[in-house]
């Protein structure tokens, strides 16, 4: 009875020993890789396959999983340099770099530490490419100098199984003697851009002064023409007016001139002007010699109607030449 207990005991620490030992060999042959990674697996100490995300199948003590890749985009953090630009200025340059695993056997094989390496060809590649530009040009072409990076690296990392997405410059620190150069030269260019903008606007406001006086001068000499025809015009109709108005007077005096009443009224006008045109050759001089009979009233008269007369006559004779 005790041996064949004993035979139970030893089957049940058997069957005990290969469950355990089935489990550690599914355990270690079963392998669940990540998403975005990559495991290199070595058999017998040599490479043999890349498993990728999901479930893989190794063999026990045989295959064993070497590297470990990430196949994501990795930022790796460019330390600090010095560079010298083409016209020997000395500057601290540092930046980051992303890159991305593209061949896990290669980034495993190619290269013992690829982020090490990739950095060092980094840092080298910016310092060629510094000292190709001079230092003004440094700060603008910061777009140009990381694209000649990138294109550099990845050209080199092709054996390395990386591929470079891009490189950016965080700070380039040029010494401390041209930042106060830089800082002299950019406040003498803020200072003439500011006196020409000043000169500018004193322009702008001396052409708009001389057209506003031009404008000014030019509605005046406007309002002058127009005042001086308004003028003129007045003017003529007063002429028109007045001898229009003379016309009237001259055709009603010949209407009654016509008449007897009219011809002694003109005669006594006459007579009247004549006297009065004597008076005034007697205050201008203090002599005058006149006969008698030239000075009575009835020579007077005489002479007046005489020239009536005569001024009737002509006028008669002009009216029988039209009506002829």
């Amino acid at each position: 009875m005790g041996g064949f207990d004993s035979f139970l005991n030893v089957i049940f620490n058997f069957w005990v020993g290969f469950a355990i030992l089935a489990i550690v060999l599914v355990k270690t042959s079963i392998k669940i890789v990540p998403q975005n990674m990559a495991y290199v697996v070595e058999r017998f100490g040599k490479y043999n396959k890349t498993m990728e995300a999901g479930l893989n199948i190794l063999i026990p003590f045989i295959d064993k999983v070497a590297y470990h890749r990430t196949l994501k985009e990795q930022a790796v953090d460019v330390p600090s340099q010095s560079a010298i630009t083409k016209d020997n200025i000395s500057l601290v340059v540092d930046g980051v770099l992303y890159l991305k695993v593209l061949d896990p056997y290669k980034a495993s094989y190619g290269v013992d530490s690829y982020t090490y390496a990739v950095t060092q060809l980094a840092q080298t590649t910016m310092r060629s490419e510094i000292g190709k530009i001079e230092l003004d040009k440094s700060f603008e072409e910061r777009e140009s100098l990381n694209i000649n990076i990138v294109a550099a690296i990845n050209e080199a990392a092709v054996p390395w199984g990386v591929q470079v997405l891009r490189y950016e410059i965080k700070d380039i620190e040029p010494p401390r003697s041209v930042l106060e150069a830089m800082e002299r030269q950019m406040k003498a260019e803020r200072e003439k851009r500011a006196a020409i903008l000043e000169s500018e606007g004193e322009r702008q406001s001396a052409i708009n002064v001389a057209e506003g006086d031009k404008q000014a001068r030019v509605l005046s000499a406007e309002a002058d023409k127009a005042e001086q025809i308004l003028q003129a015009e007045g003017e003529a109709q007063a002429i028109l007016a007045v001898a229009d108005a003379k016309a009237r007077a001259l055709e009603v005096i010949g209407n009654v001139a016509v008449s007897d009443q009219g011809q002694k009224a003109i005669q006594l006008e006459l007579a009247d002007k004549a006297i009065s045109a004597k008076e005034a050759i007697a205050k201008e001089s203090s002599v005058v010699l006149m006969s008698d009979n030239q000075s009575s009233a009835s020579n007077l008269v005489a002479e007046a109607m005489t020239i009536i007369n005569t001024l009737n006559k002509q006028q008669t004779d002009k009216g029988n030449s039209r009506n002829a």
